[in-house]
């Protein structure tokens, strides 16, 4: 039997920033290794509450198979609430499994993971989209929270050489603040703007907590943009009948009334769909360069477990795990 390790936020934090260059490319080798059927990622379930309508926890759980083998879940929640109380809106604990016992060995503060796994994606998303191109004369980003800067981070750290942004947000204090850690970054220069200026960037960004589109006809994206629809609910389904559209598992994004999911409501089925993500990477999909590109990630727990088996693996290595003593009332089937 295993001991049982809690890794703390800020061992994590440390982690993930020392290795913020190899992120991006962690998260794609999982992507393949899901593409070719190396992982096991049944449906996310949402607890939602009746009396809360905006509030939200999310069971992901997963398994991934191969030389790092592990299973888990992560255990998100999500209270839009909290930003008017300074409080970061998610908050996260991620449990890993030994494949062969199944008893749990460590726990993990899993907002952190969450948020550089979604930035990783969004990077990788962005580059493949943008014909395997780090360039963009502008990016706008809609929405102005934590996934905004952790995504503004990735991009700086993959070195992307963009002219620069304009940052859209309700909250003029989170937009404010995004301008000024885009330009600490050293990503590119940046100002706020009006949605309309955002939406014209050459890649578009939207992490919002959005329950439903408000990017509707007559509004439109051009040739060429590449949209990164992190928040999944903010673009109407007609405008993604007429883009490229990818994400990263077809099943898993056309559910609880994502974009792609209202798309597929409206026509019926499923043929506005190009593929995934993983599929252009490995030349199995195209792109028609007369439409706009679109990336709707709806987020695998696979992901989350992979940078989470890194991390422990990480801090056991260097002793900075905590170890719980007698975390098992019994370890002995017979006494």
């Amino acid at each position: 039997m295993s001991d049982f390790h809690v890794i703390p936020g800020a061992v994590i934090k440390d982690i993930l920033d020392s290795h913020a260059h190899e992120m991006v490319r962690r998260i794609e080798q999982v992507y393949l290794q899901h593409h070719d059927g190396q992982t096991l990622n049944p449906d996310s379930y949402f607890l939602r509450f009746p009396q809360q309508p905006a509030n939200r926890i999310i069971a992901l759980p997963a398994a991934l198979e191969g030389e790092d083998a592990v299973a888990g879940i992560k255990w998100i929640s999500s209270f839009p609430g909290n930003v008017a109380q300074q409080k970061p809106r998610a908050s996260a604990v991620v449990i890993l499994n030994d494949r062969e016992t199944g008893y749990p060995f460590a726990c993990l503060e899993g907002a952190q993971i969450s948020a550089v796994r979604t930035a990783a994606s969004a990077a990788s998303g962005a580059y493949w989209l943008n014909g395997q191109s780090l360039k963009a004369a502008c990016a706008g980003f809609i929405g102005a929270g934590v996934i905004a800067r952790t995504i503004a981070r990735m991009l700086s750290v993959e070195g992307w050489d963009i002219g620069h942004a304009v940052v859209h947000d309700f909250d003029m204090a989170s937009a404010d603040a995004l301008t000024g850690f885009i330009e600490d970054v050293d990503l590119c220069t940046a100002r706020t703007g009006s949605l309309e200026q955002a939406l014209a960037a050459d890649l578009v960004i939207f992490a919002t907590t959005a329950g439903e589109p408000y990017v509707k006809p007559p509004m439109a994206f051009r040739a060429g943009q590449v949209v990164l629809n992190i928040s999944l609910r903010d673009i109407a389904p007609q405008l993604l009948l007429e883009a490229n559209n990818l994400c990263d598992d077809v099943e898993h994004c056309m559910k609880a009334n994502t974009s792609p999911h209202l798309a597929e409501q409206l026509t019926g089925d499923r043929a506005f769909m190009n593929g995934t993500l993983a599929g252009l990477i490995r030349g199995e999909v195209e792109l028609d360069p007369e439409k706009p590109s679109i990336f709707s990630p709806f987020g695998l727990g696979v992901l989350d477990l992979a940078l989470s088996k890194f991390i422990v693996d990480t801090a056991l290595a260097e002793s900075r795990g905590v170890a719980i003593e007698s975390f098992f009332g019994e370890t002995q089937r017979w006494n």
